[in-house]
């Protein structure tokens, strides 16, 4: 591995002075379990806030401490580089209102964080921030355009104390997190400004992911937290599939360990150095039973508000630990999920971009020096926009914004409407697989059809102006957060029947428990029987190619991008295709096909999305 991916210390973190802010975030309902603790509890500081950092201290006082402190835990996850407040769907979250029904509320942007983190800190002198990976990766043009280092820059102010890595870490290889990580300019775009890259304050920590030439982690597997006798350690992982959703050359000469096994390793490891409670970063997910932020997850009773790869993983990982701090499905819970010893454990995700933090009491008995599990209580709360924005971070937007806008706010297309991501085919899935068909047909005439992943469509294209540009109005920006992985359209040859593969690997297979359904170009069509179970839901003889069936002993040119055409997302068989051609990246293909069919007058309808008919 190269140098620049390997462990180091990290520096000694230098606090800078909180900006107080005066508006009190929106508390929500969802706390977790609490039973009393003994009287002695409110015996801790009575002057609680913020730690220091591997022992870097942090406020005192003279007095003596009781037998339980409480420490805050302040948490967020999948930031995806959303610096500035995301637009559509992506910026908004859903509320349950006292009367039972549901609002949505407008939430995220790193200035509101900000004030909404400062603001959660104040009075509590035992406090950590942590994060749940996907901190990078998948942004937008922002952040993405100059490889992440506005958000890095973002996350040292934000005072986040530690963070696991998430799959996207991984989107430009090791050696790239390793400079996020450590500093250090670009090794081919060099440095952006007249400032030579600093690198992150806190710790990216990835206990699984190991070299595969020295067996060992790439990067710190975990980190403690200690401030005034008070010891919380953290182990953090990402999901052991992430090679399966990430390029090949990302994860290039990496291994990739099972979670569980992983962490329970590692909280042997810490007990071993007398550090008794520990918090798991862990970037794999679950999905709640209500897509609500503040649904009560305990409500059907413990564990069974949320289900998914997170649920097991939390009904196996040790009792040693005592928090689960989680990601990767963009997914908003606060459950307790039992542990294998059948007792209460909180289990929290924050939803994603920034739309959200989660506020976690773990309270401490200095006698045992573990956490009182009986007595941790958390909740999700919104970054509502509407509390003062924190300078610095209008100061760092602005910087970076100067720099990007002369690529960002060329127009490149115009649309009459929302042209939404949602649903099992979307309008954007359709116009994105429209438009690598248009591409592919320019680099071979013979082309056929295009097939796009859902997972690498981030983001909406939105009427409303997102600045000057003007209503209806699709930027370069715009288009960078839609597709901002810069993979490359490509082009390869399959059977008819391996194409009939291809649409049953979408519900069998890898994918047969959360099936990904990809977005297909203007022409092919079938039905999807979602009665029915397994490879079977897609059905045979309903696949048309422009009205007539798909011949199996036929050969169709087929455009995708990259990931795909290497395999990605558990369609093998997407990987086999003969005869590649591999053109421009998938970002021109949809910037050629907005200028190409759209203009102020004739603008770009949202399209019907009615090229899959699903039977439910």
């Amino acid at each position: 591995m190269p140098a620049t991916a390997q462990s180091h210390q990290p520096r000694r973190r230098r606090r800078t002075n909180r900006l107080l802010a005066v508006a009190a975030t929106v508390v929500t309902a969802g706390a977790l379990a609490a039973a009393a603790l003994p009287a002695s509890a409110n015996a801790g500081e009575s002057h609680r806030g913020h730690g220091g950092h591997g022992g870097n201290g942090g406020h005192g006082h003279g007095h003596g401490h009781g037998r339980y402190q409480d420490v805050q835990l302040l948490s967020f996850n999948d930031l995806h580089g959303n610096l500035e407040p995301p637009t559509g769907s992506s910026g908004r979250v859903t509320e349950i209102q006292p009367d039972g029904t549901t609002k949505t509320v407008d939430a995220g942007g790193v200035e509101y964080l900000a004030t909404h983190l400062r603001e959660a800190r104040e009075g509590n002198r035992y406090s950590i921030t942590a994060a749940g990976g996907d901190m990078v990766g998948a942004s937008p043009l922002l952040s993405g355009l100059f490889h992440d280092e506005p958000t890095i820059e973002a996350l040292n102010k934000l005072d986040l104390d530690v963070t696991s890595v998430g799959n996207h870490e991984f989107d430009e290889g090791a050696a790239e997190l390793g400079r996020l990580q450590n500093g250090g300019c670009h090794p081919t775009e060099d440095c952006y400004t007249d400032k030579e890259f600093k690198g992150a304050d806190f710790p990216y920590l990835a206990a699984n992911v190991l070299d595969e030439k020295s067996g060992k982690p790439i990067l710190k597997p975990y980190w403690v937290w200690k401030h005034k006798g008070v010891k919380v350690g953290f182990i953090g992982v990402t999901l052991e599939g992430t090679p399966d959703i990430v390029s090949a050359e990302g994860v290039k000469g990496l291994s990739f360990k099972d979670e569980v096994e992983t962490i329970d390793k590692y909280a042997k490891v810490l007990q071993r150095q007398g550090v008794k409670s520990i918090v798991a970063l862990v970037h794999e997910g679950g999905f709640p039973a209500s897509s609500s932020y503040n649904y009560d997850c305990d409500s059907p009773g413990a564990g069974d508000g949320a289900s998914g790869p997170i649920a097991d993983i939390a009904k196996n990982v040790t009792p040693q630990v005592d928090a689960l701090v989680t990601g990767h499905t963009h997914a908003a819970y606060a459950c307790t999920i039992p542990d294998p010893s059948g007792n209460p454990r909180t289990v929290t995700s924050a939803a994603s971009f920034g739309r959200l933090y989660t506020d976690t009491t773990l309270t401490y008995d200095r006698r045992t020096g573990d956490i009182a599990r009986t007595a941790v209580k958390s909740a999700n709360h919104v970054v509502t926009r509407d509390v003062p924005k924190a300078p610095d971070m209008t100061r760092l937007i602005d910087r970076w914004n100067t720099l990007a806008a002369p690529i960002g706010n060329r127009p490149v297309g115009y649309i009459s409407g929302d042209i939404d991501r949602t649903g099992t085919e979307s309008p954007l899935g359709d116009l994105i697989a429209d438009a690598q068909l248009a591409y592919g047909r320019t680099q071979d005439p013979e082309t056929d059809l295009a097939l796009m992943n859902p997972g690498g469509i981030r983001a909406p294209l939105t009427y409303a102006s997102t600045g000057s540009e003007g209503d209806g109005v699709v930027t370069y920006a715009e288009g960078f957060t839609v597709q901002p992985f810069a993979n490359t359209v490509n082009l390869k040859d399959y059977t008819g029947a391996q194409l009939i593969q291809v649409l049953k690997e979408q519900v069998s297979g890898a994918n047969e428990a959360a099936p990904k359904i990809l977005q297909v170009s203007s022409g092919l069509t079938y039905t999807l029987d979602l009665t029915k179970t397994g490879a079977d839901r897609v059905v045979t003889d309903s696949i048309r190619l422009n009205g007539a069936p798909v011949d199996p002993a036929a050969t169709y040119r087929v455009a995708s991008n990259s990931f795909l055409a290497g395999g990605g997302d558990g369609f093998t068989t997407l990987g086999e295709g003969a005869n590649e051609l591999v053109g421009a990246d998938d970002l021109t293909a949809l910037e050629q096909y907005l200028t190409a069919n759209s203009s102020a007058t004739a603008p770009i309808a949202p399209p019907a999305a009615d090229r899959i008919t699903v039977v439910q």
